[in-house]
């Protein structure tokens, strides 16, 4: 079975089955934890920017695979414009909402680029990552914190 998988595919094309199905695994992921916590992007956002970016990085190094920082460059700016789009200002004038989300949008296009570029196990060490760290609870939220500032009277 394998055989004629490798005969009927190039070696192109099992790169980009693979990276497209690692691109799908980690944008689920990413997405739930976004999802999670009721964010505006989820699981389909996220996915087709890892997807998407992965795409555009393989084929990159397909085409011109001496210049495939052209690409790349142009990948983070277009997501950087798709994140500014994301952040929202709040009613209150010093309230900025979805910061962290835009950061998550453009973070899972540099896994995305990871996988194109074949640097699987990065990606993999960059989705732990991208998972875990918004669940870190913020420094003002933490009880020992709000404890110690209820009692300041300065």
């Amino acid at each position: 079975m394998v055989v004629v998988a490798i005969e009927f595919f190039s070696e192109n094309e099992l790169k980009f089955l693979i990276g497209i199905g690692i691109s799908m695994f980690a944008g689920f992921l990413i997405g739930i934890e976004r999802e999670t916590k009721n964010k505006p992007t989820g699981i389909g956002t996220i996915t087709l920017v890892v997807a998407g970016a992965m795409v555009f990085t393989h084929l990159s190094n397909i085409v011109d695979p001496n210049s495939t920082s052209r690409i790349a460059a142009q990948i983070v700016t277009g997501i950087g414009f798709l994140g500014a789009g994301i952040i929202i200002k709040g009613s209150e004038s010093t309230k900025i909402k979805n910061v962290t989300t835009a950061a998550t949008v453009w973070f899972a296009a540099a896994i995305g680029m990871a996988i194109g570029y074949g640097f699987y196990l990065i990606a993999i060490i960059l989705v732990i990552l991208a998972v875990t760290v918004p669940r870190i609870p913020h420094i003002t939220d933490l009880s020992f914190y709000k404890n110690k500032n209820e009692n300041n009277t300065d």
